[in-house]
C-alpha cells in the first residue's frame, strides 16, 4: 500500500472532475440562434478565417520578437547583475547595441511606415 494515498487523491480528483462536468452539463443554457453569430465580436466576418496576411505583418512580427527577446534576456540579467559586476553590464549593453542596430536597420528600410 505504498501508493494508497496517491490513489486516494487521484480518486477524489476524478470524482470532482466528473461532478463539475456533470453539473455544467445540467445547468447550461443552449441558445441556437447565438451559435450562428461571430464569437465575441458582434460583427459579421468580412473575410475567411484562413485568409492571407499582408507581408508587412511578418515584419511587425519579427520586430516584436526582437523586442521580446530583449526582455527575455534582460529579466534574468537584472537578477544577477549585482553579483556579476561591471562585466555583466558591458555584455548587456553590447547585446542591446546589436538589437538597437536591428531596429535602426528596420527603421531605415521603412518597416515602421504604414503607407
Amino acid at each position: 500500500m505504498e501508493f494508497g494515498a496517491a490513489l486516494l487523491v487521484f480518486g477524489i480528483a476524478v470524482v470532482i472532475i466528473l461532478t463539475v462536468c456533470g453539473l455544467s452539463a445540467a445547468v447550461r443554457v443552449i441558445r441556437q440562434p447565438l451559435s450562428r453569430e461571430p464569437f465575441l465580436s458582434g460583427m459579421a466576418p468580412v473575410e475567411h478565417a484562413v485568409s492571407r496576411f499582408h507581408v508587412r505583418w511578418y515584419t511587425v512580427a519579427v520586430l516584436f520578437l526582437a523586442f521580446d527577446m530583449e526582455m527575455v534576456f534582460m529579466y534574468p540579467w537584472v537578477l544577477v547583475v549585482g553579483q556579476m559586476g561591471a562585466g555583466a553590464v558591458v555584455e548587456m549593453f553590447a547585446f542591446l547595441a546589436v538589437l538597437f542596430s536591428a531596429v535602426v536597420y528596420a527603421w531605415r528600410e521603412g518597416a515602421f511606415r504604414w503607407s
